[in-house]
């Protein structure tokens, strides 16, 4: 079950939930945990995702990083606004073959018309596997 700010504004909620069919985030077998602004938890399972020799792939980190730095800088964003993905960098530290992957993103910088964050991906073990640092541009519509 996913938990939401008691703030969400309930337009992107909807958004959020109906998009859930068809979309990257669902082929890839992410499940969302906590969304938030300031903080947001997602998990991958590696099955599915991963390169020809058995490794997770690195563009399903950032796939799951993106999605988790897109959806916090949407609800800061707020009514009537929308973020879009302007910069994306990874750090890859250690590889996983099997397992669950939890990516938890965190708020560097949360402003007006920018938002910045941090996504760090996990194994089971709880041992970092890569860093992702995002940044989205907040327009209003």
């Amino acid at each position: 079950m996913t938990t939401y700010p008691d703030d969400l504004d309930p337009e992107l909620y909807r958004r959020l939930i109906e998009s859930r069919g068809g979309t990257l985030t669902d082929k890839m077998g992410i499940e969302f945990l906590e969304l938030g602004a300031d903080r947001s938890i997602a998990r991958m399972p590696v099955e599915g995702n991963t390169q020809v020799i058995g490794l997770l792939h690195g563009g399903a980190h950032v796939v799951l990083a993106e999605s988790l730095g897109s959806i916090s800088s949407a609800i800061h964003a707020g009514p009537g606004r929308y973020a879009v993905g302007i910069e994306i960098n990874a750090t890859h530290s250690r590889s996983i073959t099997e397992g669950w992957v939890t990516g938890t993103c965190t708020a560097l910088v949360l402003g007006r018309t920018l938002a910045t964050h941090e996504i760090v991906m996990t194994d089971d073990q709880g041992r970092r596997l890569s860093t992702v640092r995002m940044t989205n541009m907040l327009r209003d519509q």
